[in-house]
């Protein structure tokens, strides 16, 4: 039986709004009443629209800031419980008890539990006054698969998607606010970063007038199963096979590469001066087991 994942990917602009849960709700509801899908999935920081200049939006990212035990959260979870998804309401500004500011994806299960949080690993600098986040996300969506968790930036940086597929991503949801010229060169990240690591892709864009949309889904091949052309916004509704994954690393992307079977027993590590580290064969293979891994609530 096919491992099926039916994602709805929003190019939608942000909702501006110091109170956006009744907006964004009904936009999930018209997404949903548009077509069946397993797992919604909205732009980075798409509860936190901002406007102005600069300072001005910075100040409203503190003003608009939440922790994950506020009522947000909380209704957030009701509505994936009300409407039976798995909920990516792309990121929010979190404030941790500790003071600092964070760019935090969330992800709420059908039965309305906060089942994941992700905080940015790389900020887009000197840009952004979020703290970097220190951890990698992937979670299990029982009977379908695993899903890993990245934010805009963190495409440029090959460590986060290829961390991601170690831990066992078959998918990775990177949610992303992309306003300058750059897009281009993210739509081939996007497809760079699913053939390196093999794995589906599913890069969503906020829409314009703000944001450079050019939303797109990868399968593990590299190849576009689906794309906004433009900036308009939009709803990308694609079916992933899962077990597709599983084909292409048993028996290589074209039939030819098989990444994470490079290592055998008898090869020697390898030192990477750049991480102060190595890699070390015996760790090279993918990481399959169910234990909470470091990133959830659960851990």
């Amino acid at each position: 039986m096919m491992r099926s994942l039916r994602i709805a990917a929003v190019q939608s602009a942000a909702v501006d709004s110091p109170e956006p849960f009744e907006a964004f709700a009904a936009d999930v509801r018209r997404v949903l009443a548009g077509g069946a899908a397993d797992c919604v999935v909205y732009p980075e920081l798409h509860l936190v629209g901002t406007s102005g200049t600069e300072e001005e939006q910075n100040a409203q990212l503190h003003e608009r800031a939440i922790d994950l035990d506020g009522p947000l959260v909380a209704r957030l979870g009701g509505l994936a419980r009300e409407l039976g998804v798995w909920l990516v309401p792309g990121s929010i500004a979190e404030r941790a008890p500790d003071g600092m500011l964070y760019n935090t994806a969330l992800v709420f299960s059908p039965e309305g539990e906060l089942v994941a949080t992700y905080r940015k690993i790389f900020p887009w600098r000197p840009y952004e006054i979020f703290e970097p986040g220190d951890r990698f996300t992937v979670l299990d969506l029982p009977g379908i698969g695993r899903v890993g968790l990245s934010i805009c930036y963190d495409a440029w940086f090959p460590e986060v998607s290829r961390h991601l597929a170690w831990l066992g991503a078959e998918v990775v949801l990177n949610v992303v606010k992309t306003t300058s010229s750059d897009r281009p060169q993210e739509v081939v990240l996007a497809r760079a970063n699913s053939i390196v690591n093999q794995t589906f892709t599913v890069s969503v864009n906020t829409a314009g007038p703000e944001g450079k949309g050019f939303s797109l889904v990868v399968d593990p091949e590299g190849h576009v199963l689906a794309e906004t052309t433009d900036a308009e916004e939009g709803v990308l509704r694609v079916e992933l096979d899962l077990d597709e994954v599983t084909r292409v690393r048993e028996q290589g992307t074209m039939g030819t590469n098989r990444m994470w079977a490079q290592y055998t027993e008898r090869d020697k590590p390898l030192e990477l001066p750049l991480y102060e580290g190595r890699i070390r064969p015996e760790r090279w293979s993918i990481q399959q087991d169910s234990a909470p891994l470091p990133g959830s609530p659960s851990a």
